[in-house]
């Protein structure tokens, strides 16, 4: 016997359906990746530079850095705990320009640092978890704008800077002898806490007066070069994430570096969406039968189906439904049980012996493979009218 080619099936998509379906997808990948690239691109531009003294960026302190050693103030950039300690000395400063960053234990060593050394250390903007260590006694308060203020202090290196732009984190402290600065809502901006060895700390809520673009506002300059210059020796630490000792020593698994609140999220999250789940199930139980609200005619049902078919490329479904109601219709017109209307072993002998005549192959036309094409199709569903109307009439 034969039947239609089975090379192909409606299954079998080609490239261009591939593309056609696939092709929404791939769009809006492209348009996240593109806007995951635009966003950190800008992100890092803003952040290119940021208080390093060789950045000529709005954000970078190349200017102050020029501005040091024109008064003879030699400036040496460390990015690890080694070479912090093997810089600094009693003729040098020592600026932390993101204390936060340090772990622990680098808070520990550079304190230990500061105390053996005496030399003036700088801290810019240092919150909670970094003042303990490095400047015991000191309490973080609340944050505030930062704008012009003046000095309201006896530090002289404030005195001769006068109006400055600070703000950012403000600082109290028991210390008798601390020098506690531009003040907002009788809240140091600027700290200075001497320490018995000849040395001192200086707390700065924020960074601004170092940036390239607030250097040459107010006295910010006054009051950078005199902060940072006292000693002829300037050593500008920026943290790295490449430090060895930022690893404490121990070795982390990645559960390890997530912080806490991710985990929380994504627990809450999961329970949001199995309750969600839960909420819009709609098949709970036994499915049940219910009357439509109106009457819709066959033909509408027919070509709605039909559409949708065609929509899916689902040629196997509709020459399988086309088929199944042929063979349904024609058990009871051949007397072949309803049980046996799909059993070509059934049917078949009960049509060839009803039309002796026909030169269909019936065994294709009844049970064969789906067609490849619509015009395939539309061809099936004509024998299988055809071959019906023969039964009938016969």
């Amino acid at each position: 016997m034969t039947g239609a080619p089975t090379g192909s099936t409606s299954a079998s998509l080609t490239a261009r359906q591939v593309w056609t379906r696939t092709r929404g997808l791939l769009l809006g990948l492209v348009v996240i990746l593109v806007a995951g690239i635009a966003i950190a691109a800008v992100r890092s531009g803003d952040q290119h530079g940021r208080l390093d003294p060789r950045s000529a960026d709005p954000q970078g302190s190349r200017a102050a850095a020029e501005l040091l050693k024109a008064r003879g103030v030699s400036t040496q950039v460390v990015t690890t705990l080694d070479e912090v300690t093997a810089a600094t000395t009693a003729d040098s400063t020592l600026l932390v320009t993101a204390p936060n960053l340090l772990t622990p234990r680098q808070q520990s060593q550079v304190r230990t640092t500061m105390q053996e050394s005496a030399s003036r250390t700088v801290l810019l903007a240092p919150g909670a978890p970094s003042v303990p260590t490095l400047a015991p006694g000191v309490r973080v308060e609340r944050r505030t704008t930062v704008s012009p203020r003046s000095p309201q202090c006896s530090l002289p290196a404030a005195l001769r800077a006068g109006d400055a732009d600070t703000g950012g984190l403000r600082y109290t402290t028991q210390a008798p002898d601390a020098d506690a600065c531009y003040p907002s809502d009788g809240l140091a901006t600027l700290l200075r806490v001497p320490d018995t060895t000849g040395s001192d700390t200086v707390l700065l809520g924020a960074p601004d007066i170092l940036y390239n673009d607030r250097l040459d506002k107010q006295g910010n300059a006054s009051l950078a070069l005199q902060l940072l210059g006292s000693r002829p020796h300037l050593v500008w630490y920026l943290p790295s994430l490449g430090d060895a000792s930022a690893t404490d020593g121990g070795e982390s698994s990645f559960y390890d570096l997530v912080p806490s609140g991710w985990l929380w999220g994504t627990l809450q999250l999961t329970l949001a969406a199995v309750l969600t789940a839960i909420w819009r199930g709609r098949r709970l139980g036994p499915l049940v039968t219910e009357q439509l609200p109106v009457a819709v005619r066959a033909s509408e049902t027919t070509e709605g189906r039909a559409r949708l078919y065609r929509r899916a490329d689902a040629r196997d479904r509709a020459a399988s439904a086309l088929r199944s109601a042929t063979r349904t219709r024609l058990a009871p017109l051949l007397g072949v049980p309803a049980s046996r209307a799909h059993a070509s072993d059934a049917l078949i002998p009960a049509v060839s012996a009803h039309l002796p005549t026909t030169g269909r192959d019936l065994p294709a036309l009844l049970f064969g493979t789906a067609p490849s094409n619509d015009a395939g199709l539309i061809r099936l569903a004509d024998e299988l009218d055809a071959l019906e109307r023969e039964v009938r009439a016969s």
